[in-house]
């Protein structure tokens, strides 16, 4: 994993908390759990640059899938806002598939 991949999803995650303060149908709770989710990915980077990568990986996805549970729940958040945090969600599982599949071959190669 690198940091720049990290940083693709801090910057989704921003777009998605952005998405959701500018519409006005999106709940209160949908933009809070939203912006916890970006809290996260700033996080996630701190920690993976001290070499928890897997912890940072897995923490972010957790406050993702809680923003993308939120987003399909939330009626009446608008589309593009609903997108916006589904795109982020999906940046953070394609990362973690992406490092586990290093994981996984690194042990074969042991």
């Amino acid at each position: 994993m690198s940091v720049s991949e990290l940083h693709e999803v801090q910057e989704k995650a921003a777009l998605a908390v952005k998405a959701a303060e500018a519409d006005p149908s999106a709940s209160p709770v949908l933009t809070a759990v939203v912006r916890e989710f970006a809290a996260k990915a700033t996080k996630a980077l701190d920690v993976a640059g001290k070499g928890r990568e897997w912890e940072a990986v897995v923490e972010l996805e957790q406050a993702g899938d809680s923003a993308k549970a939120a987003a399909e729940a939330d009626q009446g958040a608008a589309e593009t806002t609903r997108s916006s945090i589904v795109e982020a969600h999906l940046s953070i599982c394609m990362l973690k598939a992406g490092l586990a599949k290093a994981a996984k071959a690194a042990k074969a190669a042991t």
